[in-house]
């Protein structure tokens, strides 16, 4: 079972979600797989300008 802090944060970030209209799981699991995939895109392209640079 999670609890502490790890809790707390799932419990946060299901809340905003939540309060931003998304309220089924499986919504929730695809915008934070988004969002995840996005993120590792942006790094990528940061790493790859800093190489060039």
């Amino acid at each position: 079972m999670i609890t502490g802090v790890i809790k707390n944060k799932v419990d946060k970030i299901w809340t905003d979600l939540w309060t931003g209209g998304i309220t089924t799981p499986l919504t929730v699991i695809e915008q934070l797989t988004y969002l995840m995939f996005i993120r590792s895109l942006d790094e990528k392209k940061l790493e790859t300008e800093e190489i060039m640079y």
